[in-house]
């Protein structure tokens, strides 16, 4: 079933923002088409879009007037919103890059990439995934750098609890409620209460969608 999805796009660069809107309208696939709803250029006018939709795509470069740099990314994902951030920038700066997904951001690519990589990332994010652009660090080596594990910066990005987290690797080892009760020392309410919680944070709702993050975030 194709899924539409409307778009917020950021930038004070007109050229540009009329490049994208006029790429994303005349793409479609099998499993998506794209709208783009809106266009801000500058943080007021985002705050103002973002004060009466939820957007499924934010595409968003944080050097935008009025914007305080990534705060603004914190604001799209407010209240429990399912809007996906895509960073466009001229940066690739590895500490620009950990910043942006540390505030939240879904996905990071240059300005300077192709139309297909935009088109992939974009696709990545609307698929519930996260993206890195060519040529830049992917992030889990970001946070390496840094002394921060990927399980670290993932239970970060997502505001899991650790808890949360061993729950998680154990669902992906494809343990049952009970199993995981046992194996912890909880009961299987407290484990349904958690895989709840884990869900709704990661915003899927399935047990193959969980098994599928948890091998794609290394954390099995």
């Amino acid at each position: 079933m194709l899924r539409h999805l409307d778009i917020l796009v950021a930038d004070h660069h007109p050229i540009f923002v009329e490049g994208l809107r006029s790429m994303l309208s005349k793409q479609m696939d099998d499993h998506f088409s794209y709208h783009v709803q809106g266009v801000a250029e500058n943080g007021l006018q985002v705050a103002e879009h973002l004060g009466h939709s939820q957007p499924d795509l934010f595409l968003f470069d944080p050097d935008l007037p009025e914007a305080e740099g990534l705060k603004i990314v914190s604001a799209a994902k407010r209240n429990g919103s399912k809007t996906k951030v895509l960073i466009l920038n001229d940066s690739g700066d590895p500490i620009h890059i950990q910043a942006a997904f540390r505030a939240g951001a879904d996905g990071y690519m240059l300005k300077s990439g192709s139309q297909d990589e935009l088109m992939q990332a974009v696709g990545e994010l609307a698929a519930g995934r996260s993206f890195v652009g060519r040529g830049l660090m992917p992030t889990d080596l970001i946070g390496l750098d840094q002394g921060v594990t990927p399980e670290a910066a993932f239970a970060r990005k997502h505001s899991l609890t650790k808890r949360e987290v061993e729950i998680l690797k154990l669902v992906g080892e494809a343990l049952t409620n009970k199993e995981i009760a046992e194996r912890i020392f909880i009961s299987d309410q407290t484990v349904s209460v958690h895989r709840k919680n884990i869900m709704r944070k990661l915003g899927v709702n399935s047990t193959g969608s969980l098994i599928k993050l948890a091998f794609e975030n290394h954390l099995v």
